[in-house]
């Protein structure tokens, strides 16, 4: 049977995946047959594989890592969240149905088979197995039906190295909080300590590594550098959707759904010359996109909802219009407190509304036809904390912003 080490996170995006793709491919280059391994995964982003089945990328990314094929073996449950309370259930590549938070946390300990059978599968074939809890260990309302941390260390009898993210600052209380909390059986199975993303003087951080070896009574086993890679992401926690990013020659923007899901497809756009890629969540962000791209979701309701309530909807449909007739809008040169001058620029103005410092501003609507340019001798006013209550003939209201109607 194969060797076993696990990497566990005193939160999420603690860095458990790099660092599990790191000891895959070093132990791949010291002669090691290695796989990846991680019970329950939840995420938007999946891989497919060759058979057609659907995983985590994460461990997807670590099997590569580990110089062989993705398998649904090394990630046999999971969970891609369609609310704030239900997710779509995958087990063993396949759909196993929608299901509520509650319904699955009542169903879950039946999956235990499953999981220990794609353990056991992958045991048989590698020397060593790279496990990656979720979350955290301490999340002691969810510790009596765990599958996928101490749980599983339990189950499959691994060592652990519990991961803290020092980038965020608290490191030393989330490692010292996480020990306390767990069971002294969980604590046995800790035998590193990890402090992930520094940078800086490292004799200046030795102080602290001492004292938290003396409080927790574990070694720390290590100190990983705070590294900028540029590999798949998992969920929609990633750094790469906040990511400000200047216009290039061609500006993609790719709306910032709720329940985005596969963002990773649109990767090597960005690798593209002069091609710039946006993911944009507010009216403020938009700015002037050559390309608006609507990616995909797990609950297209409830984000189409979401897109019309933020006023995103309405600035997408004003981009479809023909290239002969089109509107564009055409600030007067202060706003209604007399304070401000107001670019001609459309996405400038939003930004002015949108930071409170202009109530009102009117707005001049603008036809052009080829080189022609006919100024509508109205000015009507627009109102931003408070809509108007009727409408102006062939005019709508979204956002603040007096939108023309399509054309």
């Amino acid at each position: 049977m194969a060797q076993a080490i696990m990497v566990q996170g005193t939160a999420s995006s603690a860095g458990k995946s790099l660092l599990a793709t790191a000891l895959c491919r070093v132990f791949a280059q010291d002669g090691y047959t290695v796989a990846p391994f991680k019970s329950q995964n939840m995420a938007l982003n999946s891989f497919i594989t060759d058979d057609g089945l659907e995983m985590g990328r994460a461990q997807a990314v670590q099997a590569q890592a580990a110089g062989i094929a993705p398998s649904v073996w090394m990630n046999p449950i999971l969970l891609k969240p369609s609310s704030d309370t239900g997710s779509q259930v995958i087990v063993n590549g396949e759909v196993r149905g929608n299901m509520s938070a509650a319904a699955y946390f009542q169903m879950k300990r039946t999956l235990i088979p499953e999981i220990q059978k794609a353990y056991d599968k992958l045991a048989g074939q590698y020397d060593i197995i790279v496990i990656e809890g979720a979350g955290s260990p301490a999340e002691i309302n969810l510790k009596a039906d765990d599958i996928v941390n101490m749980g599983l260390a339990r189950l499959v009898r691994a060592p652990v190295l519990l991961v803290g993210d020092i980038d965020r600052g608290g490191v030393f209380a989330s490692l010292a909080g996480t020990m306390l909390l767990l069971e002294e059986a969980e604590r046995a199975l800790v035998k590193g300590l990890v402090i992930n993303k520094f940078r800086g003087d490292k004799t200046i951080l030795a102080p602290g590594l001492s004292m938290i070896e003396e409080i927790t009574g574990v070694p720390v086993a290590g100190v990983m550098p705070y590294l900028h890679v540029d590999i798949d992401d998992e969920d929609s926690l990633s750094d790469r959707l906040a990511e400000r990013r200047a216009a290039q020659a061609v500006d993609i923007a790719v709306m910032r759904l709720p329940h985005i899901s596969n963002f990773t497809d649109f990767n090597p756009l960005e690798l593209v010359g002069g091609v710039s890629v946006r993911y944009v969540g507010r009216v403020c962000d938009f700015g002037t996109p050559d390309l608006v791209i609507l990616p995909g979701t797990k609950n297209t309701m409830s984000d189409l909802l979401w897109l019309r309530q933020s006023g995103l909807e309405a600035l997408i449909k004003s981009m479809l219009r023909p290239a002969a007739l089109y509107w564009e809008f055409a600030a007067a040169t202060r706003c209604s407190g007399g304070r401000c001058a107001i670019p001609t620029a459309w996405s400038t103005a939003v930004r002015l509304m949108e930071s409170g410092c202009c109530r009102s501003i009117p707005f001049l609507p603008v036809k052009r036809r080829a080189n022609v340019s006919q100024v509508h001798s109205r000015r009507p006013a627009v109102c931003w904390r408070g809509f108007p209550a009727r409408r102006s003939k062939g005019m709508r209201f979204i956002w603040g912003a007096r939108i023309p109607p399509r054309l």
